[in-house]
């Protein structure tokens, strides 16, 4: 029993191993090229990183790391769940993204084991908010490099520096150029701007963000200067790509006031409300239809127009209380898409087009009498 146990087991680890290496030769053929988004080609053990799944197996699922040039991992299915396994559909599917965490890295093979068992909530999280900077990043740098001449970034800059330094000397006719594709261009972008920047700063994403406001700064940093084309190309894409676009945030609340203060009490709470505004969050309180009542806000920072909006209705709440009446929030702060916004339109339009109905009926009666 202990030798065919053994034997089993050999058997599985090379049916594991010729598997492995069969799929790497077509995912090679077939896979789109891509760039890693670091500088190390592979992960770290008990790195965070997030995969794509290609195929589920019997011994586990497929994955491509999406962040280290589509490398090929493999989560063990031992390490898919903390529970019992009755269904791995339910767990993982092709073509879904997952967070994972590395286990083994054979540097030499370029085997990878995963884990999805091991990650916590709070770690999904953290590696979706990274994925999603470096995602970024590439995002902005294929797009310089698409944009590029065929020539290598900075190569032209050498060669007119070395023209100047032989000046004195006789200048023997020049080679051509070396001619870079888009992939060249794109991995030469990352290794003198990207990589640079990420030490420096902690993610390259971070270093484009502040060169926003701070160019030459952030720039400055580098060791080797940025081609002056380059350069233009690369701020205006940051800045295109990058620069925050303000976003629609509402609350929707009700108010009522039975005392004799009645509807002026509710108007000094709105005004309470409106002052928590700032010049970068402007808070307008709008009445839908009595009770319902609407702040909303536009803003570039979504947590601090909330945490305004959250303020506002803590006056709302505070003002209307001290004169006998009620707040009751019935939406939250929260972003607010083109659909709710013209939802909340039309719904403002049909009360107000009943109200003017009624206004006129009024009016009939009044004539009448």
């Amino acid at each position: 029993m202990h030798v065919s146990s053994q034997f089993f087991l050999l058997e599985r680890q090379n049916f594991v191993c010729l598997t492995r290496i069969t799929r790497e030769l077509c995912l090679s053929v077939f896979r789109p090229r891509t760039m890693r988004y670091y500088q190390q080609k592979y992960p770290e053990v008990d790195e965070l990183v997030m995969v794509q799944v290609q195929h589920i197996a019997e011994m586990g699922a497929y994955v491509r790391l999406l962040e280290y040039d589509g490398t090929e991992g493999m989560i063990l299915l031992s390490e898919l769940s903390r529970r019992r396994i009755r269904s791995v559909q339910k767990l993982i599917r092709v073509g879904r993204n997952e967070v994972v965490v590395v286990l083994r890295v054979d540097n030499e093979k370029g085997y990878i084991d995963l884990s999805k068992r091991k990650v916590l909530p709070e770690d999904i999280t953290r590696c979706e908010e990274r994925y999603l900077k470096s995602k970024s990043v590439a995002s902005i740098l294929r797009h310089v490099a698409s944009k590029l001449g065929g020539e290598i970034p900075g190569e032209k800059e050498k060669r007119v520096r070395k023209k100047g330094a032989d000046a004195e000397d006789a200048i023997p006719e020049e080679a051509p150029p070396p001619v870079a594709g888009e992939a060249e261009r794109l991995e030469m972008l990352y290794e003198t701007i990207a990589w640079p920047l990420g030490r420096t700063y902690g993610h390259p994403y971070d270093a484009f963000k502040l060169a926003l406001t701070e160019p030459d700064t952030v720039f400055g940093t580098l060791s080797t200067p940025i081609p002056e084309a380059t350069l233009a190309l690369l701020t205006a894409t940051i800045a295109r790509r990058l620069t925050p676009q303000p976003i629609k945030l509402r609350a929707d609340i009700e108010l009522t006031c039975y005392t004799p203060a009645g509807i002026d009490a509710i108007k000094r709470a709105l005004r309470a409300g409106e002052k928590a505004s700032t010049e970068a969050v402007p808070i307008k309180a709008k009445l839908v239809a009595p009770p319902l009542y609407v702040l909303s806000t536009n803003s570039t920072d979504k947590y601090a127009a909330v945490e305004r909006l959250e303020r506002a209705i803590e006056g709302i709440q505070a003002s209307i209380e001290d004169e006998g009446g009620s707040c009751l929030v019935k939406m939250k702060p929260k972003a607010i898409s083109e659909t709710d916004e013209a939802e909340l339109a039309q719904l403002m339009a049909k009360v107000g087009q009943e109200n003017a109905e009624v206004s006129g009926d009024e009016d009939d009666e009044a004539v009448g009498l």
